[in-house]
């Protein structure tokens, strides 16, 4: 499951994942992030471009055409509570969803390739931003798909045992937005609330009927999640409220579907505050497409892990988003999961983006196994 190339350098592999950790870094600030990433790949003697989509980092091994290989880099604003020799040393941000992993697994990789001579041209792709902000976007006008005719990336998975590797064609990820929802009603005082239009009245009744869209409006065979995940509202135990607001996000694995979700989600909100009087104002901003496999490379991935010794299967799937999805837009793509939940942990038991969250680290060893087979699969080794 671990080639001994991999296990050769899994002490560096290890020691890098835990630095990144115990300093992270937010979206487009990951400059001592980058730095570390220049540094050891000059040290492998690469010549590494930086500043791409503001604080990545690209390197090409080869000429043109390139595979690409992706790892993202930014952590999260969250506390970090473990207790880990290793965790972070920045009060209020930590690693908390496996980037520092992803950045070790792939500067091991390089490692590895630096003195090799590829079949064809590789690009390791160190990308900035990937939380909410869409590093990707910003890399690809920056030109890091020229050249590129394919691309791959993984993502380090606590929802899989350690040794497992989740991979399917077709859509693995969500499509993400996000929305804002005013309902403006007319305030009053508690006591007569007669010639109002209370706006937390209204709220309560437009969240109810937004549960109605995933379960009557959508095919059963399909998936989609409408959250409302905050609400503000009133001032005082005695005054109707004039205004609300709410906030959540729409999720789906279809582009088609996230349309209706959004559709109707602005119908339903104007109906309701219409039919109680008020009115309703929505904003939606959307965020990242669904992250779609090629099923080429799927099953080049697929073929990839078996050859490791991996156990392979379908991934976990959630309802999360990913920015990759945006490289698969302009070329095939996938993306990959590499089981990390510690041993002795059940599912969900330490879940991504949680303040207390950590990997088994023998899983970077895994996902640089697999990424140095999948090369080999697509010829370049």
């Amino acid at each position: 499951m671990i080639l001994p190339e991999v296990r050769s350098i899994a002490p560096t592999i290890i020691a890098t994942r835990r630095t990144i950790h115990s300093y992270p870094e937010l979206a487009f600030q990951e400059h001592k992030t980058a730095a570390l990433i220049a540094e050891r790949l000059k040290s492998s003697g690469y010549e590494p471009r930086t500043g791409i989509g503001q604080t990545g980092v690209v390197c090409d091994l080869g000429p043109g055409p390139y595979l690409a290989l992706r790892a993202d880099m930014d952590a999260l604003p969250l506390q970090e509570q473990s207790d880990v020799e290793y965790r972070s040393r920045v009060p209020g941000i930590m690693h908390a969803c496996g980037h520092d992993g992803h950045v070790a697994i792939l500067l091991g990789v390089a490692e590895i390739l630096a003195h090799k001579k590829l079949k064809r041209g590789l690009r390791f792709i160190f990308q900035p931003a990937e939380e909410g902000h869409g590093g990707a976007t910003a890399m690809i006008r920056d030109g890091v798909l020229d050249q590129v005719d394919r691309i791959y990336g993984l993502h380090l998975w606590n929802y899989q045992n350690f040794g497992e590797v989740g991979v399917m064609s077709g859509p693995v990820l969500a499509a993400t937005s996000e929305f804002e929802i005013t309902i403006e009603g007319q305030g009053g005082h508690g006591a007569t609330p007669q010639g109002t239009a209370d706006a937390v009245l209204v709220a309560a009744h437009v969240i109810t009927a937004l549960q109605s869209i995933v379960s009557r409006n959508l095919d059963p065979l399909d998936s989609g999640v409408v959250t409302v995940g905050a609400v503000s509202a009133g001032s005082n135990y005695n005054i109707i409220a004039e205004s609300a607001r709410l906030i959540g996000t729409i999720r789906s694995y279809k582009d088609s579907t996230h349309a209706l979700l959004c559709d109707r989600l602005t119908s339903v909100t104007r109906s309701v505050a219409a039919g109680l009087g008020a009115r309703a104002r929505i904003v939606i901003k959307e965020g990242y497409p669904p992250t779609v496999n090629h099923p080429e490379l799927a099953a080049t991935v697929e073929k990839a892990a078996r050859s490791v010794g991996a156990a392979v299967g379908p991934p976990y799937l959630t309802m999360g988003g990913e920015d990759f999805s945006f490289y698969g837009r302009h070329v095939p793509s996938c993306f990959f999961f590499i089981g990390s939940r510690p041993a002795g942990r059940e599912v969900l038991s330490i879940p991504h983006h949680c303040s207390h969250f950590d990997i088994e680290e023998e899983a970077l060893l895994v996902g640089a196994s697999v990424f140095l087979s999948v090369l080999a699969e697509e010829g370049l080794l």
